[in-house]
């Protein structure tokens, strides 16, 4: 493992666990305290980390590690400075609705772009193909199941800074999701409000997969049938 590898890692392992150690990141990178402590110095030195104090009840404080801003910019962010841009020039000649009409139209793009992955698939595989195709696009998903549903997180947002300015980002995701499922989904940690990931639940029994073109157009051809011998 080079050095740029193990930075990164501590990156990743900062960006998905919020704080940790010295010593936690050695052990879970596998790697000798003296060597994690080196990276640190380096990360920190570039601004892309910082040391905090955690008090103890009793005892000596912990020192831990967490990201900075610019550690956080490190991750994909989909260009979302350029889009703000465009977004609030937008939003100052043309209004909210304007902005809205843009933020569904992405969605309806997204859809049509994704809607055929999910074809013939239960909900485990559409979220498991959700998560995938939203790892792919750098919002480090993943999902497990659990008690009545499942969980669907992102540990980053690509479009961190567009979704601050921009509610209706979070929004239409939500709706892109429904639609992609033919389930629903409640949000329970949201990045923009301070949580470490965006986290979705969706329950199980509100599986509704819609019928296809194809499953309904026999329907309809022995419904025509049954009136013509009328």
């Amino acid at each position: 493992m080079n050095d740029l590898s193990t930075r990164r890692q501590i990156l990743q392992r900062l960006r998905t666990e919020g704080s940790l150690t010295a010593q936690q990141l050695a052990e879970k990178l596998e790697i000798t305290s003296m060597g994690v402590r080196r990276h640190l110095m380096t990360l920190e030195r570039d601004g892309l980390i910082q040391m905090q104090t955690q008090r103890q009840a009793a005892g000596r404080p912990t020192y831990v590690y967490r990201l900075t801003e610019a550690g956080f910019d490190t991750f994909p962010k989909s260009y979302d400075l350029l889009a703000t841009q465009v977004l609030d020039v937008v939003r100052a000649t043309e209004g909210d609705k304007r902005v809205s009409q843009i933020f569904a139209g992405r969605m309806e793009q997204l859809y049509e772009q994704y809607a055929p992955r999910m074809t013939g698939k239960n909900l485990a595989e559409r979220i498991q193909e959700l998560a995938k195709i939203q790892d792919e696009a750098g919002y480090m998903a993943r999902w497990e199941k659990v008690k009545g549903g499942y969980y669907l997180k992102e540990q980053n947002c690509a479009i961190y800074r567009v979704a601050c300015r921009f509610q209706d980002a979070c929004q239409f995701e939500i709706e892109l999701f429904r639609r992609l499922l033919d389930a629903d989904l409640k949000r329970v940690e949201h990045q923009i409000k301070g949580d470490l990931a965006c986290t979705y639940f969706i329950p199980e029994k509100s599986f509704r997969p819609r019928r296809t073109a194809a499953q309904t157009k026999p329907k309809r051809r022995a419904n025509s049938q049954r009136i013509a011998a009328r």
